[in-house]
């Protein structure tokens, strides 16, 4: 390995993907900062992904490329296996099907520096797999922000949850709470959240560095019955971290307001999806899981229409808490269904 400083560790897990390896690996070896360590997790990949992992190492000994060749135990095990190795001074995560802009880390790693933030966001596309279509371009409405976790914490609602547009010091990360059973879904918010919990200021960029790439047959994901439990518990055991820290208990009242988001819009969606589910019977029992756990949620200033109005906030989530605590929500299904499933587009909350 090359011995000069390293300022950024790019985390990339990887299974079944070598139809799109090479290209990941390709933005990533192509980086203009100089110091970005590479560390592969080939997480039991039953594929050809570690043969190709293994050529780029030898095809470019001095880019820094660290493979970690394990067992499958999923992506969530994978990350802090790559974190626990990093040895930068900001540490960034991609997936290993999508990629990156050449100056990703620059432009993240100098926002960081520049402001002294503890994480830094840049923009991202939403690309068809296959095509290449931009579907969407968003996170690049913030340039110049920062949010003081301090004062304005309610301002993590509108950050994208996904780990991947993002660069976090890499103290953080190492130090951060962990779950013994992480969800297999929500498991980038759920990690989020548990690094907000040591966050003090995070700092925007308005490029769009980061390729997310879709495919048509999973717009709009299913969860299966026995995950929804699991998830449930994971975001419970969330809270009660948050609650046994200082600095997490001032938080709480925009846990309750995010999980709604989570929970009561983007997980009845997927259960929707489920044909065999009984809608009516689950959407009862996501409000009672709400209500007992997460109680605020219904008084929350954060989900209120005109809070996010003045605050230019993400209107649509407010406007969908209207439409859930009023009982409309299986016809608001039938809407959305519509809109992804005929019309092809891909409504974020």
């Amino acid at each position: 390995m090359n011995n000069k400083e390293i300022k950024v560790s790019i985390i990339v897990p990887v299974y079944k993907v070598e139809k799109y390896l090479h290209r990941s690996m390709d933005s990533l070896v192509n980086q203009t900062l100089d110091g970005v360590e590479i560390i592969c997790i080939n997480d039991g990949s039953p594929d050809n992904c570690l043969n190709i992992l293994k050529e780029y190492q030898e095809k470019y000994p001095d880019k820094n490329i660290v493979i970690i060749d394990k067992k499958n135990e999923g992506v969530w095990k994978g990350r802090f296996d790559g974190i626990k190795k990093a040895t930068g001074e900001y540490i960034g995560f991609t997936d290993s099907d999508d990629y990156i802009a050449k100056d990703y880390a620059e432009k993240l790693y100098n926002a960081a520096k520049q402001t002294d933030a503890d994480i830094s966001v840049c923009g991202f596309d939403r690309m068809d797999v296959d095509t290449s279509h931009v579907y969407s371009t968003e996170m690049t409405q913030f340039e110049g922000k920062v949010i003081d976790m301090e004062t304005n914490p309610e301002d993590i609602m509108s950050i994208n949850t996904a780990l991947w547009n993002k660069l976090y010091k890499a103290e953080i990360l190492k130090n951060m709470k962990n779950l013994d059973n992480p969800p297999r879904i929500f498991d980038d918010m759920m990690f989020l959240l548990l690094v907000y919990l040591n966050t003090r200021k995070i700092t925007f960029i308005k490029d769009s560095l980061y390729y997310y790439m879709v495919r048509q047959d999973s717009i709009m994901a299913t969860i299966k019955k026995e995950q929804v439990e699991d998830t449930q518990n994971a975001m419970i055991r969330i809270k009660s971290i948050y609650e046994n820290d200082e600095f997490g208990k001032k938080l709480l009242p925009v846990i309750d307001a995010m999980t709604f988001l989570h929970f009561g819009i983007s997980l009845m969606f997927r259960i929707s999806a489920d044909k065999t589910s009984n809608f009516k019977e689950e959407l009862k029992k996501n409000k009672n899981y709400l209500d007992t756990n997460f109680s605020t949620w219904r008084k929350s200033k954060y989900l209120k229409i005109s809070y996010c109005i003045s605050h230019k906030a993400n209107i649509k989530v407010a406007i969908m808490k209207k439409i859930y605590v009023m009982g409309l929500f299986r016809v608001f299904i039938s809407v959305y269904n519509f809109i992804i499933n005929k019309l092809k587009m891909d409504i974020k909350w």
